[in-house]
């Protein structure tokens, strides 16, 4: 591959070896032979050029000399007005002349004067050296890049680190009060250090609790930075009101604007432990399950579009009443995306079925038999998104306090 910008200057053989046109025969071959080069260059006291001779010119010439040949001036044998090359010649070039014009060397010549020698080998060698040293160089300055964008991807790797360290802070969820009847389970794992996924409590009422679980499109930092934007504005509305419906209402108009076409999914509900009634209402969010030892696997269907997406949107609410024994599981869709080695998704059946053979476990038990089903089912193949999901288990034989 040839250098554009590699030019006679930069390959010839700037040192050159001259003689004047009366300098003795005997006295140029000891001088190349001393100098072990192929041509010496003739010229005048001024520098510029008389002619060229070469070993092609001695050899075309002693072997009819006349005995005393070696005293003969230079000028007697040399190749008198030779083609000349200028320095700014591109390498290709000079090559296809030297070609073209059948010689071995060229005198180079500026502004008159003589100030280098080039031939197809010097320019080959000169060429090879000259690209090695630009590898050399670049291997250098890749390096240097490579340490730069090393050290500032471990800064990079550090304030993510930090940054999610502080959202974990904001987006601890409140703690669910100690109500005999409720036990819980929860795996929450972010895929990078930042985070789209979430889930909260609310207390509303005394003898109420609400149950949020949510979803900021993406992942990383403009993920968690929405997630944490969609949390504050939970905490704001959620103590206020009985209607998990208002809440994803209110939640709603205050993301809307998001940037990069972001939006939010959620599902919250609100549990009257009295009536074990839970009250709900989603935004675009993947339904929950409940498991019942009585009937089986159910999902709390409901209608309603994302938040951040259309300002007058309303989240109708639904209704299920609930049994002691029954287990609820609020999840992302990082848990049922999750692909395999052959690209089949979990899905939500193989999370029924999971819940159909082990809903009767207690509530961290069943999140641990979750997760392995996952795992197993995923192998080798890496997450994709963050994966979170809750259980809620109504425990049977707890009296309320």
């Amino acid at each position: 591959m040839s250098n554009p910008q590699l030019t006679v200057r930069q390959v010839m053989q700037p040192d050159v070896v001259t003689v004047g046109p009366d300098c003795p025969l005997d006295v140029v071959l000891g001088l190349m032979n001393l100098n072990r080069i192929a041509a010496v260059v003739v010229i005048h006291n001024d520098r510029s050029l008389v002619g060229i001779f070469t070993e092609r010119d001695l050899l075309r010439r002693v072997a009819v000399a006349n005995p005393g040949w070696q005293s003969l001036p230079v000028s007697a044998w040399m190749t008198s007005n030779p083609h000349t090359i200028e320095p700014g010649v591109g390498w290709e070039a000079a090559l296809r002349t030297l070609e073209r014009l059948r010689v071995r060397h060229l005198p180079v010549v500026e502004a008159g004067d003589v100030i280098g020698l080039i031939s197809p080998r010097m320019l080959v060698a000169r060429r090879e050296e000259y690209l090695s040293r630009a590898v050399e160089e670049r291997t250098r300055e890749l390096r240097l890049a490579n340490e730069h964008l090393l050290a500032r991807d471990a800064e990079s790797r550090a304030n993510l680190r930090a940054a999610g360290r502080f959202q974990n802070r904001l987006l601890t969820p409140h703690a669910p009060p100690d109500w005999p009847e409720l036990r819980w389970g929860v795996h929450y794992a972010p895929l990078e250090h930042l985070g789209g996924d979430y889930y909260d409590i609310a207390r509303p009422a005394p003898d109420h609790l609400g149950i949020l679980i949510a979803d900021a499109s993406g992942h990383s930092i403009a993920a968690a930075m929405v997630a944490i934007m969609s949390r504050i504005a939970f905490a704001e509305v959620s103590g206020g009101t009985l209607r998990p419906g208002e809440v994803l209402a209110a939640m709603n108009r205050q993301l809307q604007g998001l940037a990069d076409d972001r939006f939010v999914t959620a599902f919250y509900g609100v549990l009257d432990r009295r009536a074990r009634v839970l009250t709900y209402a989603t935004a675009g969010h993947p339904p929950p399950l409940r498991y019942s030892p009585r009937t089986g696997v159910h999902t709390l269907t409901a209608q309603g579009f994302l938040l951040g997406i259309m300002p007058q949107e309303v989240y109708r609410e639904q209704e299920v009443a609930l049994e002691p024994g029954d287990r609820l599981c609020f999840y992302t869709d990082g848990l049922v995306e999750t692909r395999n080695e052959i690209g089949e998704t979990f899905g939500t059946d193989r999370l029924r079925d999971c819940l159909r053979e082990y809903g009767g476990e207690p509530a961290d038990r069943l999140t641990a038999r979750l997760l392995e089903t996952q795992r197993t089912f995923r192998g080798d193949s890496p997450l994709t998104d963050d994966v979170t999901f809750v259980v809620a288990e109504l425990r049977e034989n707890a009296h309320l306090i």
